[in-house]
């Protein structure tokens, strides 16, 4: 049976490659280890609201992003079922922002994460929950 960070690394690999949304987001990765992910990207002026902030929208798709990987890296194919944010400080372009997903409870079937986004500061700048269905598909069957 292969490593299951090295599983965890190669699902993160084949989801992105194909998450044009993600991409276009300019999402990097920075860690991926099963059951947690952590993400960065920068906040660009096509991002901002009327207000001249970010957009909630941006910064709940980066967290959504962190929890679908991390959901997924076990190896078992994992869709959102509910999730919910809070902001709790305002973006600015040219911000960096990094959210770091972690499980807090898995089972057969449902897997809870909670998703903490800080800005380049450290600064908390919304939380994010998520939970997940987990189907019984896995993403290498052709490996079993």
């Amino acid at each position: 049976m292969q490593d299951q960070s090295k599983l965890a690394e190669r699902v993160v690999e084949r989801m992105y490659s194909q998450d044009w949304f993600s991409q276009w987001l300019g999402i990097e990765r920075v860690l991926v280890e099963p059951g947690k992910c952590i993400l960065k990207m920068s906040i660009r002026k096509e991002m901002l609201n009327g207000f001249s902030i970010a957009h909630g929208g941006i910064t709940f798709s980066l967290a959504d992003s962190a929890l679908a990987f991390a959901a997924n890296s076990h190896g078992q194919r994992s869709v959102s079922v509910e999730t919910s944010i809070s902001h709790t400080e305002p973006l600015m372009e040219h911000d960096e922002i990094i959210a770091t997903a972690h499980e807090l409870n898995r089972t057969n079937k449902i897997a809870i994460y909670q998703v903490t986004v800080s800005n380049q500061h450290g600064r908390t700048v919304a939380l994010f929950k998520g939970t997940v269905y987990r189907t019984s598909k896995e993403w290498f069957p052709e490996e079993k």
